[in-house]
């Protein structure tokens, strides 16, 4: 199956002596064995099958099945939150005295574990800019640096980093590239193409797309896969069955979710562009984008994430939040309703200032994920609120 569509729909569970067309939930902590033998050879990892729901479950199982099709990937594992899948990945790859080169512009909680939690056994970090050239990255490697980690689109303000130029920099160097593909989904971005050598995902977001459940994905290499499976079972941050079966129904339906919400983001760039209430726009596929070279290069389409710098600072960007009738406020995103984000006072806050606008985000940043909603409906909110916080 070799379209990414038919893949995400088609890739199923093995069918049960039921005969079912839909996958069922399966709701069990563990699973018997036929025998002695059986049980020794798969605690042995000589045979594959089920034996604990913290290690595997049919629905899991499937949930990666599919994202290995989607992103290219030789093998992959489900963790119970997109930063569950961070640190598990940078936990199982890391080890005291090692190096992380990492892209500045990352999600906040991100930034938490290369700052307080991964120092406190010996893990060090340096940051890069995004736009840095590659001297800038070159000077960051030390002989303990083990690995590169970047996202790209960045949270929240939507800059683009060259994946090609990032995996060419990484393998000259003999470095693991990390690459965290949230913002665009395996259907927008392939960075396994680019030379990625594992690709996390927050399955909260796009995956799921409805707000529903929390999640993580991560894919890549088999045998890096193995390093996070081997601490994920012990670590316990497993995916329970109900969500990943959910997760998987969703992944059906990424492709033409993912289409809308491309087109819905593109018409309100180009909006917000033209509105004199706005000092700056960011979206990918914006030809005023720095990256818009670079974006069209490596993605599909835009994405359903702009950023924007509101005239008037903080105090105004918190007026037109609060001015808002039909979009919700809340710090998700992905989801099939429009949500609007004021990063500076929420994801972000744990961040000191300068920290802040070293990653690009300025006081008066906007988030906007734009949902699946008539387009129409969701400007017409926009501009009502940018109306009424003047």
């Amino acid at each position: 199956m070799s379209q990414f569509e038919t893949s995400a729909i088609r890739t199923q569970a093995e069918q049960s002596q039921y005969r079912e067309h839909s996958v069922p939930l399966y709701l069990s902590s563990s699973y018997t064995f036929e025998s002695a033998e059986q049980m020794r050879a798969l605690f042995a990892d000589e045979a594959e099958g089920n034996i604990y729901s913290r290690y595997s479950n049919p629905n899991t199982t499937e949930l990666i099945d599919k994202l290995c099709c989607m992103e290219e990937a030789e093998a992959g594992w489900a963790t119970a939150s997109g930063m569950a899948a961070v640190f598990t990945s940078l936990a199982a790859l890391l080890s005291a005295g090692d190096h992380v080169v990492a892209c500045r512009s990352v999600f906040g909680s991100t930034h938490q574990l290369f700052t307080k939690i991964l120092p406190k056994w010996g893990i060090q970090h340096t940051y890069v800019d995004i736009n840095a050239d590659d001297e800038v990255w070159i000077e960051a490697i030390t002989p303990e640096t083990k690995l590169i980690f970047a996202e790209t689109p960045s949270n929240p303000g939507v800059e683009i980093i060259d994946l090609e130029r990032l995996g060419k920099l990484a393998k000259a160097h003999e470095l693991l590239l990390l690459i965290d593909n949230c913002f665009a989904t395996p259907y927008i971005q392939k960075p396994i193409r680019y030379g990625a050598d594992l690709v996390i995902h927050s399955a909260t977001k796009y995956m799921d797309g409805q707000g529903r459940v929390l999640g993580g994905l991560i894919a890549g290499k088999k045998e890096l896969i193995a390093s996070v499976e081997a601490f994920a079972r012990h670590s316990g941050p497993a995916m329970s069955p109900f969500h990943a079966w959910l997760l998987s129904k969703s992944l059906e339906t990424l492709a033409i979710r993912m289409d809308r919400h491309s087109e819905n983001a593109t018409k309100l760039a180009n909006f917000l562009e033209a509105n004199e209430a706005v000092e700056s726009v960011r979206y990918p596929f914006l030809k005023s984008h720095p990256q818009y070279k670079i974006a069209k290069k490596q993605m599909k389409l835009g994405g359903g994430v702009v950023s924007f710098v509101i005239h008037g600072g903080l105090e105004r960007g918190r007026r037109f939040i609060d001015a808002l009738q039909l979009a919700s406020i809340t710090a998700n995103l992905g989801d099939n309703r429009t949500i609007v984000t004021h990063p500076a006072s929420t994801t972000h806050a744990s961040l000191s200032e300068a920290e802040r606008l070293e990653a690009g985000i300025q006081a008066g940043l906007i988030r906007i994920s734009a949902g699946l909603e008539t387009y129409e409906d969701i400007e017409n909110d926009i501009k009502q609120a940018l109306i009424a916080s003047r």
